[in-house]
């Protein structure tokens, strides 16, 4: 879906591109984020906009509070893949146990809560699509690691964990939430279009219930639903059993609005080996953006395999793709 971006916001953008300091780039990113129209098609972009904004204003602020250089451990978790989505959950959810699962990591597991102080990233597969999955530390209001707030914000989705061994688990749930609204952080199901407040970071979100094979588990998740259905999408899951994990697999992956697309160089084979991942809506140009800059200017029109069909069809830089395209790009 096109953006429509006014005039003045692609001057500012320009401006914003050349700051030299943090300071500079802050206030033009400021300015972006009001002169932003705010619609469906804006929703990605509003997001990027607020996890830049986020960022620089951890890096502005963070000399003020460090003091001397400390030698301390970076929390930074680099996104890689189609998107990077968070594991957030109180203490004992079993987020660990679920990142081992369903990823190549190896965290360490205990019974006893906050067993994790670090990031733990991991690398989710969907079909041929690798997905970045992260384990945070577990929240609680009396325990919070001060600067995971900020990787939630700069993530592209999150699981929400809530544990069906517990009794409690709606309300460790809820406090969860509280936790995460008093640093403006609000994880929701379907991310805003009429968001005013740069300040507030929305986080698209499901609900990932843990221990499905624990004894009572389906009435508490009963009680989930009825608190929380209509908030997030529910999904109960075993890392034990396996049950309902490729499920998961599937929704994590739907959570990050994107769509896979294949390349093919005319004359030759279809390269399934590495697909190029975009956000719904995007069209051929972005594509050619995507490969390589030039190629925005160069591309002359595409030719498109569809995932249903071996007969292709040419296109306009314009066509919007879908799922499993094979797109061949004809360049000048």
């Amino acid at each position: 879906m096109p953006a429509n971006l006014p005039p003045q916001y692609l001057k500012v953008e320009a401006e914003y591109k050349a700051g030299r300091t943090p300071a500079e780039r802050l206030e033009k990113l400021r300015e972006l984020y009001k002169l932003l129209p705010k619609h469906k098609g804006t929703e990605k972009l509003q997001s990027d906009l607020k996890r830049k904004l986020s960022e620089l204003r951890d890096e502005i602020e963070a000399p003020r509070s460090a003091g001397p250089k400390s030698g301390g451990v970076s929390r930074k978790v680099p996104h890689e893949g189609a998107g990077q989505v968070v594991l957030v959950g109180a203490p004992n959810t079993g987020k660990s146990t679920l990142l081992a699962a369903l990823t190549n990591a190896r965290p360490e597991i205990a019974a006893y809560p906050f067993t994790t102080r670090n990031p733990q990233p991991g690398i989710m597969m969907y079909e041929d699509v690798p997905v970045q999955l992260v384990d945070l530390p577990a929240f609680a209001p009396e325990f919070l690691e001060p600067w995971a707030p900020g990787i939630i914000r700069s993530a592209d989705a999150a699981l929400l964990l809530a544990d069906l061994a517990d009794d409690g688990c709606a309300d460790a749930l809820e406090a969860v939430l509280d936790v995460l609204a008093e640093r403006k952080v609000i994880l929701v199901r379907d991310l805003p279009t009429d968001d005013d407040d740069e300040r507030i970071t929305h986080v698209k979100t499901l609900i990932a219930a843990t221990k499905a094979d624990a004894e009572g588990a389906a009435d508490r998740l009963a009680i989930l639903q009825e608190w929380y259905g209509s908030r997030f999408p529910i999904l109960a899951v075993s890392a034990q059993s396996r049950e309902g994990l490729e499920t998961l697999r599937l929704a994590t992956y739907d959570l990050l609005g994107v769509i896979r697309v294949y390349t093919k160089v005319p004359g030759k084979p279809i390269d399934r080996s590495r697909p190029y991942t975009l956000p719904k809506g995007s069209d051929v140009l972005d594509l050619a953006r995507l490969i390589h800059q030039d190629f925005e200017h160069s591309l002359k029109f595409a030719r498109i395999f569809g995932s249903d069909s071996t007969e292709p069809r040419t296109v306009k830089r314009t066509c919007e793709l879908h799922d499993a395209d094979i797109v061949e790009l004809h360049v000048s």
